[in-house]
């Protein structure tokens, strides 16, 4: 009742006002501005208080609006829909763009490009792109071996200390907790370097039902000169050796899931600390020359996911949480 009150004592103010017309622009935009800003919480006011006169025309000047607004509005949204950009701001430029193709494992390059733009050329491209997309999360676990002894020049005689057993003790009860929740691991991978089987071994002991297999790719070694640079440390002969067997290895297990896995796939990797923070470096496009600025824990564990549009997550850096803070050692 007081809202038709209201209406009707503008109706009356508005016979009082001269007038420049029943029904002319002048009159409909004064009496719909008057009324809008007075009704916000009750648009339909706006209808009750026109005269019949200017229904026709509140009519077409509303549909009309509303559709250059959803015009646009759809304009708008496909000149997005393939464009992302950053939340903040629409005209932002990174100093460093995200390469998609980074694993060479984008769909689009895995396609010959159709040989003309006819309709029927198009589609069956468009079909072997949909068949070559990954499909699922691939979780990469590296986990660095524990303490051991420096003394002999020999990998044989570099075995695991008392302490690095216990390290590597440790690291094998959070990966079985770890397994309760997310279910069976799907594969241990060592480096054959003696430190590395001696943890691995320690570890698959509380995963037996996990495979366990080696890899010579994932042997310790100096990836890249670092920057910055260490002047008492100068392996050039590492770094010309060893930097591509361990981007080999980075190329061959840090990438996305090949269209054919279907579900989430966990698998461990019992390596080196030169050869995981060079791999975390690479994985999320960080320069590669900064591996030596990152420091690991005997024992820890990194979390690198590889999701199926090439995104990179590092879930966890060195985690150590599960060791006693008394048995923690990085050489």
């Amino acid at each position: 009742m007081q809202e038709t009150a209201w209406v009707l004592a503008h109706v009356r103010k508005q016979r009082d006002v001269s007038k420049v017309g029943a029904g002319s622009s002048r009159d409909l935009s004064s009496n719909f501005c008057y009324i809008f800003s007075n009704s916000l919480a009750n648009p339909r006011l706006v209808f009750l208080a026109m005269p019949p006169s200017t229904y026709g025309r509140a009519a077409r000047v509303v549909c009309g609006v509303g559709a250059v607004a959803f015009g646009i509005y759809l304009g708008y949204e496909n000149r997005h829909r393939t464009t992302l950009r950053a939340s903040w701001t629409t005209n932002f430029k990174p100093s460093v763009e995200w390469d998609w193709n980074w694993d060479r494992r984008e769909p689009s390059s895995l396609v010959k490009p159709p040989k003309t733009e006819d309709e029927k050329d198009s589609n069956e491209y468009n079909v072997k792109v949909e068949a070559v997309k990954s499909k699922a999360n691939r979780h990469l676990i590296f986990i660095r071996h524990g303490q051991y002894d420096m003394s002999p020049k020999n990998d044989e005689g570099r075995i695991l200390t008392g302490l690095g057993k216990e390290q590597a003790t440790f690291t094998g009860k959070r990966l079985q907790e770890l397994s309760k929740e997310l279910g069976d691991f799907d594969l241990i991978m060592q480096s054959t370097m003696t430190r590395a089987m001696e943890t691995a071994q320690i570890i698959s002991g509380f995963l037996p039902k996990v495979p366990l297999k080696s890899c010579g790719l994932l042997r310790e070694g100096a990836p890249i000169p670092p920057e910055p640079p260490i002047g008492h440390w100068r392996p050039e002969p590492s770094f010309y050796e060893d930097g591509a067997r361990i981007e080999a290895a980075f190329r061959k297990y840090v990438h996305r899931a090949d269209a054919e896995q279907t579900v989430d796939s966990y698998e461990v990797f019992v390596c080196h600390a030169n050869v995981i923070r060079y791999f975390v470096c690479r994985a999320l496009q960080f320069p590669p020359e900064a591996w030596l600025r990152i420091s690991l824990n005997h024992g820890s564990i990194t979390w690198l996911t590889v999701r199926p549009n090439g995104r990179v997550v590092l879930k966890a850096l060195g985690d150590s949480g599960h060791i006693p803070v008394d048995k923690l050692t990085t050489s």
